[in-house]
């Protein structure tokens, strides 16, 4: 195990195949296939750092001993500006029991803020009891689907007032 401290940067195109990779296995691990409506069947996945770079948006992620080990992103929830939707919130099993989940999720919270938005939304689904957890811990509601998110297959939607 490193002794080194873990890094909360900003998505970079450098590491675009390695949070790619992070969403595939953590995907795989729960089982969540990429012939379903979940983020690992987003056409985007290896080019992320493209889909984030414009207003209103951030993607940022966890690097230990150079390697992606996380990430999580908030961006504009489509057909509201008021909205914005904590995305791809993916760690792997190393990272994971560290605070770093409620540490980037505050994170977001803050730049979601700067940003103007009053809530932030999410989709997810019941096998992801430890995220689960973590949202109901952080303030977030279940709610009605919102907006066009293409993942059809997350059955559970929450949100949080900023």
């Amino acid at each position: 195990m490193s002794t080194a401290s873990p890094i909360i940067r900003v998505l970079t195109a450098n590491d675009d195949a390695g949070i790619a990779s992070v969403i595939r296995l953590v995907s795989a691990e729960y089982g969540l296939t990429p012939d379903k409506g979940f983020s690992v069947a987003d056409k985007t996945l290896d080019s992320l750092s493209q889909v984030y770079n414009r207003d209103n948006a951030c993607y940022w992620v966890i690097e230990l001993d150079g390697k992606i080990m996380g990430g999580a992103g908030v961006a504009p929830l489509a057909g509201n500006t008021a909205i914005c939707e904590l995305q791809k919130m993916y760690f792997m099993p190393e990272a994971r029991g560290k605070g770093l989940a409620k540490t980037l999720s505050n994170l977001t919270f803050e730049f979601a803020k700067t940003q103007g938005f009053t809530q932030i939304y999410l989709e997810t689904t019941a096998v992801l009891v430890e995220a689960l957890a973590l949202y109901k811990t952080l303030g977030f509601d279940s709610c009605q689907h919102l907006g066009e998110t293409g993942h059809d297959a997350c059955e559970i939607a929450m949100i949080k007032t900023l």
